[in-house]
C-alpha cells in the first residue's frame, strides 16, 4: 500500500493520532483527503490548511457512531475526490471508569470503538470489492491485544475492535481487501493529559507522539502488515500473555499496585483523537 496517489479517509481527524495521519499523508503525496471528526470546526481548519499546502482535502462534521454519517463520509470522498483506497476509522473514546461505569458510558465505547468500524466497513467495502482493490486500518490499541487497567470499557471494546479487524482479513483478505489494526500504547493525545491516564500508561513503557505513530502507520501500510506496532514491546507482552496468562496477570496488577492516581477518579468519556 502506498499513499501517494491514493483517496484516504480519515475519521477522529480533529486532532491526536488522526490529525497526524492526515498530515503525514498529505506528505507522502495523497490525491485526496476526506477527514472527518465530531468537531467540525477543526477538522474543516486542518482540510483548509492541507489543501493550502497542495492535498486535496474535504473536512466535514461527523458523528461515526450513526451508520448515515459514516455512508455520506463514502459518498463525499467519492462526490469530490474519486473512489476511496484507504479507509482510516481512528475515532475512538476512554471511559476513565471500571465496571462501575454507567451503562451509556459503556454503550458510548462501543458505539464509537467497535460499531464505528463496522459502520465504515459496511460503506466502503462493496465500492472496494469491486474495483478487486482497497484498504481498511482501524485504530484499535495496544489495549486490545493487552490491557488498560482502570479502563473496563476501553479494554473490552479495543479487543472486540482487533477482532473484528481479524474478521476482515479472514474474509476479504483473499478478495483484494487489506487490513490492518493500529495498536499503539502511550501516546500524547488529549487522553493522556490526564495525570491518571498518563500515570497507568507510563508504568509500561514511553508515551510517543502522533507524529511517531504515523511514522509506525506508512511503514505498516507498505508492509501490509496486520498489526501496526507503534511500541514493538507490545508484541513481546503480547507473546507473553499468551505464553503464561496467569503470571502476565500478575505482573499486570504489581505494576500497576503502586500508582497513587486511579482512573476512576477521572472523568467518564474521554475522546482519543
Amino acid at each position: 500500500m502506498r499513499i501517494s496517489g491514493s483517496i484516504v479517509v480519515v475519521t477522529g481527524a480533529a486532532g491526536g493520532i488522526g490529525a497526524a495521519l492526515a498530515r503525514r499523508f498529505a506528505a507522502e503525496g495523497a490525491r485526496g483527503l476526506l477527514l472527518a471528526d465530531l468537531d467540525a470546526g477543526k477538522v474543516e481548519d486542518l482540510a483548509q490548511a492541507l489543501d493550502r499546502e497542495g492535498c486535496h482535502t474535504v473536512g466535514v462534521g461527523s458523528d461515526v457512531t450513526r451508520e448515515s454519517d459514516v455512508r455520506a463520509l463514502v459518498e463525499t470522498a467519492e462526490k469530490h475526490l474519486g473512489p476511496v483506497d484507504l479507509f482510516c476509522s481512528n475515532a475512538g473514546i476512554g471511559s476513565g471508569a471500571g465496571i462501575e461505569a454507567p451503562d451509556e458510558v459503556w454503550q458510548a465505547c462501543w458505539d464509537v470503538n467497535v460499531m464505528a468500524h463496522v459502520y465504515a466497513a459496511r460503506a466502503v467495502l462493496p465500492g472496494m470489492l469491486k474495483r478487486g482493490r482497497g484498504y481498511l486500518l482501524n485504530t484499535a490499541s495496544a489495549a486490545g491485544l493487552l490491557q488498560m487497567p482502570g479502563d473496563a470499557a476501553y479494554t473490552a471494546t479495543k479487543h472486540a475492535a482487533v477482532a473484528f479487524a481479524e474478521s476482515l482479513a479472514v474474509t476479504y483478505g483473499d478478495r483484494g481487501i487489506k487490513v490492518s489494526a493500529l495498536c499503539p500504547q502511550g501516546v500524547h493525545t488529549g487522553l493522556t493529559a490526564d495525570p491518571g491516564v498518563r500515570s497507568v500508561l507510563s508504568a509500561f513503557g514511553e508515551i510517543i507522539t502522533p507524529e511517531q505513530v504515523a511514522d509506525a502507520v506508512v511503514e505498516g501500510l507498505a508492509d501490509e502488515r496486520f498489526l501496526i506496532l507503534p511500541h514493538p514491546e507490545v508484541a513481546e507482552h503480547e507473546q507473553g500473555r499468551a505464553a503464561d496468562r496467569d503470571r502476565w496477570l500478575s505482573g499486570v496488577r504489581r505494576a500497576v499496585s503502586h500508582l497513587d492516581v486511579k482512573l476512576s477518579e477521572q472523568p467518564l468519556v474521554q475522546p482519543l483523537g
